[in-house]
């Protein structure tokens, strides 16, 4: 279908176009010009509002997993499926933004994605069998999906340029402070009241927030094309992320590529994406617009944000699994030392956000991923005998470099794009950062687990429990008390040298993405406030 074939369909809004704002070529109908700033600030809320759901949806199923696997009758590695189908889905659903907002409207997509994720979410919490709420959650995933990218592109278009960095801090503070809060809200739903819970709040919050999108978004409308679908590009984009992420859910139990099934897999996803690439390259209409990497601006943010995202989740993995299994925290007090850094986060992004249009971005995210280096290095220095002040510093500390890497990241990435590719960009980053997500957590949980086991062979081989079992039992413990004792020990230390490795690790791609920045291409102050809408 040629160019000249695709029908156009005007804003959801109707009326006169708008002329354009000052600096800002590209303002029209369906811009921030058609609200009120009351308005432009309940429309904000409301986008932050969904995010932040969605964004929790990511880790709030997680601890509650032995809860709904003991409640539905059904084994542990059953109850993963409820986080793969749900990870699955969203992760095939983000990168499709681009083209349902092109070929619906970036509001009536964002409306029918809340109202459906509240829908399924009601049936997750009334499932009754995990075939029913494996298909519920899939459902809930493929509508979830939508909501980060069309989130942020609704909030480019809801505020005017010079409020626009403001906007991103906002938006990048949910993202953040979503995954954080997961597992701290869903131990206590899951301890205190019902697993059922986890899924039956979302739906209250979807309903309103769907409410109030309908009454206050529908000003800011997108321009909308009958675009022909690219059936084979959708089928390719389906087949290589189910592949790619059903080998990262179950490859560590599996042995990664010591199994023929995880290894056959590899192989299809592998070959599913370059297919996928070389299709929508090539595709007058694809379902992806992978063109959009072009950018050399785009590109670099991406890449930056696999790696100082990733290297950031690996933490918010690890650390409460070391503080309950280690250390014998319960599963709210790890998850508030976890959360420190989200906190610290919130008062540090409106800082962020203000030097943005003023400093050169370059140096905002180099600041704030070595910043985020840094602190992983000094985590690495923990031990067995930490303190909670020794635990609860470094976490909160943290938070200082967040948002100097995800506000300057997010702006910076939909500022190297053109006004019509920005919904195509939101997705892309967005799958981006759902891929780093998926990737770091099988990493950091396998270089874990093998430097446990390391670990602990190195420990027994230097160990000379004699005197120890002798000063024991001239206490009074029986000989296999003593046994019981020193290998608890052991299995402490060795846990906790592994954390100090895989936090090396991500401080060397943190300092690695800190000076990958400098490789990308300038962008001038005056575009960074129109944060890709223009």
């Amino acid at each position: 279908m040629a160019e000249a074939d695709v029908a156009r369909v005007g804003p959801a809004a109707s009326g006169p176009a708008t002329p354009a704002a000052a600096g800002s070529p590209a303002e029209t109908v369906g811009s921030w010009t058609t609200l009120t700033p009351n308005l432009r600030i309940i429309a904000g809320f409301i986008l932050a509002l969904s995010n932040f759901m969605v964004v929790l949806d990511l880790t709030i199923a997680n601890v509650s997993v032995p809860h709904i696997a003991g409640n539905l009758g059904i084994s542990l590695d059953q109850g993963t499926w409820i986080i793969t189908s749900y990870a699955v889905a969203e992760a095939i659903c983000v990168p499709l933004t681009g083209w349902l907002a092109q070929r619906f409207g970036a509001v009536k997509m964002f409306l029918l994605a809340m109202l459906g994720f509240s829908l399924f979410s009601l049936l997750c919490g009334l499932s009754v069998s995990l075939g029913m709420i494996v298909v519920c959650r899939i459902g809930q995933g493929l509508c979830g999906g939508p909501i980060m990218p069309m989130s942020q592109t609704l909030l480019v278009r809801v505020f005017p340029p010079e409020k626009r960095s403001m906007a991103m801090a906002l938006w990048a503070m949910t993202t953040t402070l979503g995954p954080a809060c997961g597992p701290i809200i869903g131990g206590f739903i899951s301890d205190d009241l019902s697993w059922h819970w986890i899924f039956l709040i979302n739906v209250p919050i979807g309903l309103i927030s769907a409410m109030l999108g309908y009454r206050y978004l529908r000003a800011v409308e997108t321009e909308t094309r009958i675009l022909p679908i690219d059936k084979i590009g959708l089928c390719l984009l389906i087949f290589w992320i189910a592949c790619l992420q059903i080998l990262l859910d179950t490859g560590r139990d599996a042995d990664w590529f010591g199994s023929a099934r995880i290894v056959a897999l590899g192989i299809m996803a592998a070959v599913g994406f370059c297919a996928f690439v070389i299709w929508e390259l090539t595709e007058e209409h694809p379902i992806v617009d992978l063109r959009v990497f072009r950018h050399r601006g785009f590109s670099t943010t991406c890449v930056i944000m696999a790696l100082s995202f990733g290297s950031f989740f690996a933490g918010v993995v690890a650390v409460p699994q070391w503080l309950q299994t280690t250390l014998g925290y319960t599963a709210t007090k790890a998850g508030f030392v976890t959360a420190l850094n989200a906190v610290t986060a919130i008062f540090v992004s409106q800082f962020a956000a203000r030097l943005l249009p003023k400093v050169d971005p370059r140096a905002l995210i180099s600041f704030g991923t070595g910043w985020m280096g840094l602190m992983s290095l000094v985590r690495a220095g923990w031990t067995s005998g930490v303190d909670f002040f020794s635990l609860a510093w470094p976490m909160a500390a943290l938070g200082i470099g967040i948002p100097f890497m995800m506000i300057p990241l997010t702006t910076v990435s939909l500022s190297s794009v053109n006004p019509e590719e920005t919904a195509s960009a939101a997705g892309l980053t967005n799958f981006v950062r759902s891929m780093a997500i998926a990737i770091s957590t099988s990493a950091v949980l396998t270089i874990w687990g093998d430097a446990q086991s390391a670990s602990r062979v190195d420990l027994v081989g230097k160990l000379q429990p004699a005197a120890a079992q002798a000063s024991l039992a001239a206490r009074g413990f029986s000989a296999d008390q003593t046994l019981w004792m020193i290998s608890n020990m052991v299995d402490t230390e060795a846990a906790t040298i592994a954390l100090n490795h895989a936090f090396v690790v991500a401080a060397m791609l943190l300092f690695v993405s800190s000076a990958l920045v400098w490789f990308s291409p300038r962008v001038p102050l005056t575009r960074l406030s129109g944060a890709g809408g223009h």
